[in-house]
């Protein structure tokens, strides 16, 4: 079976690994913050705190800000469920709001369109790698006072504007799950350029502890330390953060792979009548982090169907973005309508894409898609 996605991990990573392992220090400590360092040089930002998850630092992100009860951030549905939940944590109530049918992200319109007296930010995903146009969102948000997060969970390598996604984020949470570019195994990073923020969020990731654990044990001098807020437990530990160092020297490489790949998918799949492939916006560049496609309207199959299909010619594929609001978990949940979110959600699918990927596997993958789809395919491979 073809993955839809396999990490970039070797020898380096393993090395890294043991070498924090013998080293005796193995929760958070001098490579975490290494890593923060070279993490937020790397995308344009003056700070880094890494945390356990992306999720934790989306949630730290909004609690920075004093986001809490009674308050409104905008999210799109059309994200992975945590982009929401993370807005819930806090007391405060996520709002809806619709997407560009040809990029997946907010735009200013569809933002606007939501926007009440008690909207304090607004959630914005670089949904699947492909750059939001934050620009636009600031230049309708900062007038009214509501503040900008930045998911930034699946774009490590992409670029907006000429520069890193990131770069001038006020604040931008990251993911290193086994699905994005750069894997820690688990964990994340909030990015920002305010050194107070950085102060307050390394505190409130271990605790709430006046004193480091990392400081005091390597202090030589007796600490007692103090708990100077309600926090919590968000910590990256050192053995991930050696991992993430070797992955952050990887990640141009791994970037360019992947538009490779991506271009010769366009390439292969341009013959599909009606079928929408992610593709970089006029603002930036994707790492195409997810290959997803648009299945075309006419097509005879429903997307499930074709998932089914393309299993059973040995490629694992997965459904597109999900859609939040149509999730248990937020039914109920008040909303306007949404037709693009729930027709991308409804008719998109997410191809096989890895850096390792061969062009045999790759042209299984469009023959079988191809198949399913009831169209013809190349014979013998050759192409």
């Amino acid at each position: 079976m073809i993955p839809v996605m396999r990490p970039v991990l070797g020898e380096e990573e393993a090395q890294a690994a043991a070498e924090a392992v013998r080293s005796g220090w193995v929760a958070q400590g001098p490579r975490v913050a290494a890593f923060e360092e070279a993490f937020a040089t790397r995308v344009g930002a003056a700070h880094g705190v890494a945390v356990s998850s992306c999720t934790t630092g989306l949630h730290l992100a909004v609690h920075l800000l004093g986001i809490g009860a009674g308050d409104e951030v905008v999210v799109p549905s059309l994200s992975f469920i945590a982009t929401a939940n993370a807005v819930r944590y806090t007391g405060a109530t996520p709002v809806f709001a619709d997407v560009d049918p040809d990029t997946g992200n907010l735009t200013a319109d569809t933002v606007k369109a939501v926007l009440t007296p008690r909207t304090r930010a607004v959630m914005v995903v670089h949904q699947a790698g492909v750059p939001a146009d934050v620009e636009e969102l600031r230049a309708l948000c900062d007038p009214l006072g509501v503040d900008v997060i930045e998911d930034a969970a699946c774009a490590a390598g992409s670029t907006y504007r000429g520069f890193p996604v990131g770069t001038g984020a006020l604040l931008a949470a990251w993911s290193f799950h086994p699905r994005k570019l750069l894997t820690t195994g688990e964990g994340g990073m909030v990015t920002m350029d305010r050194e107070e923020w950085a102060v307050r969020g390394r505190r409130l990731r271990e605790h709430g502890m006046s004193v480091s654990a990392a400081d005091r044990h390597k202090g030589g001098a007796a600490v007692v330390e103090e708990y100077l807020e309600t926090a919590f437990n968000y910590r990256l530990t050192d053995i991930q953060a050696a991992v993430g160092l070797v992955q952050l020297g990887r990640l141009d490489g791994i970037v360019a792979r992947r538009r490779e790949l991506a271009a010769r998918y366009h390439g292969l799949l341009a013959d599909v009548p009606g079928l929408r492939m992610v593709r970089d916006p006029e603002h930036g560049t994707t790492n195409y982090q997810s290959f997803w496609v648009r299945l075309p309207d006419d097509s005879p199959l429903e997307r499930n169907d074709v998932l089914a299909g393309l299993a059973e010619r040995g490629v694992s594929a997965r459904r597109g973005i999900m859609a939040s609001h149509l999730e248990p978990a937020y039914r109920g949940h008040p909303r306007g309508d949404l037709p693009v979110t729930e027709d991308l959600t409804r008719r998109t699918l997410i191809l096989p894409l890895f850096h390792d990927m061969t062009t045999g596997e790759q042209d299984t993958v469009v023959d079988a898609l191809k198949a399913a789809l009831g169209l013809p395919v190349a014979t013998g491979g050759v192409r």
